[in-house]
């Protein structure tokens, strides 16, 4: 289908292929590398990721090649669009967004490059909802609000195991005052200011779990919202997670359980799990 405008993004939105697929979202993938192994993060099985942290074996994360960017934005021109939409993860956690602005520059077409401030499926559902306006013939100012409008309102609530995986690549962030607590002490972030940043600390995972249910419960109200509840290697949990929203939020639209990019995975570490609140 011809569209005047397209939307693109990075590939720690956590969408579903097939849902960007389906809307015709670009996703530019952010590199991992692993040991002396870097490849796009797609390609990276989240099993051999997991193990290589858990070994101890260097990890690192690297923005996508503002050349990556350049030929996207290229190619869609050549399809007759007229102007993009290219939305992306904090530039408080990645030079990603500083990559697309770097090709937009040298673009044929105008494409507006947007720093989200914060990451996941706060992004992704900006993403999805800007694409669904872009696809209904929406001008660029019209797609590039809508996503404004979408993740500027969504919280996102991140609980990790250890804040070990976020001191090793360096985005910690404010939640550095918790370092040092007692192992039995289980850290809630979220995101504020581009920054992963402390919510709560609570003792015993799953005292954390419920806490951070009960916060996002709070932040649902009565409003129609979008809910996610991402795992970094940690299912079963993230299933229960969603089945008790399911009971304690009222006026959900759309639920989805997603396994997190593997670019996050590599910095939250495994058993990681969030929950992002998306108003409608």
């Amino acid at each position: 289908m011809y569209r005047r405008v397209a939307v693109v993004t990075d590939s720690t939105a956590c969408l579903p292929a097939q849902l960007t697929d389906q809307l015709g979202i670009e996703v530019v993938q952010i590199q991992v590398r692993i040991g002396d192994h870097t490849d796009e993060e797609a390609r990276i099985p989240v099993p051999e990721l997991v193990s290589a942290m858990r070994a101890n074996v260097p990890v690192e994360t690297i923005p996508p090649d503002p050349g990556a960017f350049f030929w996207t934005y290229g190619d869609l021109a050549a399809q007759g669009v007229q102007a993009v939409v290219s939305v992306h993860v904090s530039g408080g956690l990645s030079a990603t967004v500083e990559a697309a602005r770097h090709a937009a520059a040298q673009s044929r077409i105008p494409v507006h490059v947007v720093d989200t401030h914060t990451c996941g499926m706060s992004i992704g559902y900006a993403v999805q909802a800007a694409a669904k306006v872009a696809e209904a013939g929406g001008t660029a100012e019209k797609v590039l609000q809508t996503a404004m409008r979408r993740y500027d309102r969504s919280t996102e609530l991140i609980y990790v195991d250890t804040l070990e995986y976020l001191r090793r690549g360096g985005k910690i962030g404010a939640a550095a005052a918790f370092l040092g607590s007692a192992l039995s002490m289980k850290p809630l972030l979220t995101m504020s200011d581009a920054q992963i940043t402390p919510l709560d600390r609570v003792i015993g995972a799953d005292r954390a779990l419920n806490r951070m249910l009960d916060i996002a419960i709070k932040r649902a109200g009565t409003d129609q919202v979008d809910i996610a509840v991402e795992h970094f290697d940690a299912l079963e949990k993230a299933q229960r997670l969603l089945r008790k929203l399911r009971r304690g939020v009222p006026n959900v639209r759309q639920f989805m359980l997603t396994q997190v990019s593997s670019a996050i995975g590599a910095h939250v570490g495994p058993g990681a799990l969030g929950i992002t609140v998306s108003p409608v």
